[in-house]
């Protein structure tokens, strides 16, 4: 084409297309933002936002109830769930300008509603019309997987989507899904109320985590009352004297759990087909996910590219952002400049209660890939400010290399385990070792005191000993 409308088309308005069309407004060149259904996307209004917000009911409610502990001799709580709902979405609201086209418009974003599709590698239909542009940018998301369960499409089953409009909360919850998203919301709704049942296909809840992590916070639902099935394969959904049962198996046994509805939490499958994709070639893999390269460019056609979770292969809104600014600086300045995609430094929470963090490689996955490496653990239980709030349950534990303070992966459990590891984060990014963060002044007291702890304790355990002999003599000496 001779000339064309956009430099940029960005078909998608949640995290990734947002901070795409922000970074190309940024740097002056054209660009428009097309979004089907609402600003902000799955994070905004269906995920991360709501769900951290119901989570903090839940975790005031759970305050309340360990009243005691803080020295209140009596409390009295008179919790609704509507309301709390109600909470919900006023904080989306409250949030939603952030995300709104009115901001992006000032921004320079040409701002379009409805459906696009994807007619050639430089041509968009939206709404009867044609808009032409040198690259694509696509960042259409992902929904809830909904597994194949017989009789599930005969109940009114919830997913992270269509959760936030019910109304009257679950007596009998049943959560399919030991994943992330299912054990915030199985801790989350036991702690407003609910009876649940939380069932996971594998050996163990969080299955990327290390054993003992997964084990401590299965002990810690066991504690709040969640009843929870591992190992475990849902069959089909029958009614029996008016109650909806899940027919389940587990080790050739039948597992029988009745329940009022049901969470279906398993995973999410990326948003790829139905907007042209596949009548250009462009390739996806067997979870939907569209095939990028190391410049995040489709393999087909090297100027369309993809972020976020339509692409992996970490679905988190922090990810999401991190590809979409070398979606937006290649797509600009290809072929004069290039920038390969790091996965290295890639971070995420899980937000129960402890939360539970991880930067890098966890044991599980340095044997799996066959790394040598050393690990110091810490207690949050030693730790002062931790002890002072009721709240020194969990673990620090740190993978390095063996005989080096080089950081290979960290994992926190623990409050505020989402802050925590940021400094770990840093760290590796820029190539810091725990000797320097023995050497940098955490202030006291902090949870952040921790993670000098861990350095000290890996200090400690690779001390000089011939060294340490010499200085005892040294200082033996000194006393004639």
């Amino acid at each position: 084409m001779a000339k064309f409308d956009y430099n940029i088309i960005v078909i998608g308005g949640g995290s990734a297309g947002l901070v795409s069309a922000y970074i190309a407004s940024a740097t002056k060149a054209k660009v428009a933002l097309i979004e089907k259904n609402k600003m902000g996307g799955d994070c905004l209004n269906t995920g991360c936002i709501p769900s951290k917000a119901l989570i903090r009911s839940a975790k005031i409610l759970s305050y309340i109830k360990r009243h005691r502990e803080f020295g209140i001799k009596s409390v009295v709580a008179e919790f609704d769930f509507p309301e709390a709902m109600e909470r919900v979405q006023a904080i989306i609201k409250k949030i939603e300008p952030h995300d709104s086209v009115k901001r992006y418009t000032d921004l320079g974003v040409d701002c379009f509603s409805g459906q696009a599709k994807i007619l050639s590698p430089h041509e968009v239909e939206l709404n009867g019309n044609i808009l032409t542009t040198k690259n694509i940018i696509i960042a259409t998301g992902a929904r809830p997987t909904i597994p194949s369960i017989n009789g599930l499409e005969k109940v009114d089953f919830l997913t992270s989507d269509n959760l936030w409009n019910i109304q009257e909360l679950p007596k009998k919850l049943l959560i399919v899904g030991g994943g992330p998203i299912g054990s915030e919301f199985a801790q989350c709704f036991a702690r407003l109320g609910s009876d649940v049942t939380q069932v996971e296909i594998s050996p163990y809840i969080l299955t990327r985590e290390d054993h003992e992590i997964s084990l401590a916070l299965r002990q810690q639902f066991g504690r709040e009352g969640i009843d929870i099935h591992t190992d475990t394969t849902c069959k089909t959904i029958v009614t029996e004297n008016g109650k909806q049962v899940m027919v389940s198996e587990k080790g050739g046994q039948e597992v029988r759990v009745k329940f009022d509805q049901i969470l279906i939490a398993v995973g999410r499958t990326a948003n790829s087909k139905g907007f042209g994709l596949e009548n250009i070639g462009i390739e996806s893999d067997q979870h939907n996910r569209i095939i990028v390269d190391n410049y995040l460019r489709t393999t087909t056609h090297k100027n369309i590219y993809a972020c976020g979770d339509v692409v992996g292969p970490y679905q988190f809104t922090h990810t999401a952002a991190y590809q979409a600014w070398y979606c937006a600086v290649n797509a600009l300045f290809s072929p004069f400049k290039k920038f390969k995609v790091d996965y290295s430094v890639i971070p995420w929470c899980t937000f129960t209660d402890p939360e539970i963090a991880r930067v890098g490689l966890n044991e599980k996955e340095a044997t799996r890939q066959g790394i040598d490496y050393e690990v110091t653990r810490y207690g949050i239980d030693d730790l002062d400010r931790a002890i002072a709030d009721s709240k020194d349950r969990g673990i620090i534990k740190v993978l390095t290399a063996p005989g080096k303070d080089r950081i290979l992966g960290a994992t926190i459990m623990s409050c505020e385990a989402g802050n925590l590891i940021t400094e770990y984060v840093s760290a590796m990014k820029h190539g810091i070792g725990l000797n320097k963060i023995l050497g940098t002044i955490h202030i006291y007291p902090t949870m952040a005191e921790a993670n000098k702890f861990v350095a000290g304790t890996w200090k400690k355990n690779h001390a000089p000993k011939k060294l340490l002999k010499l200085l005892q003599k040294f200082h033996a000496w000194r006393l004639r």
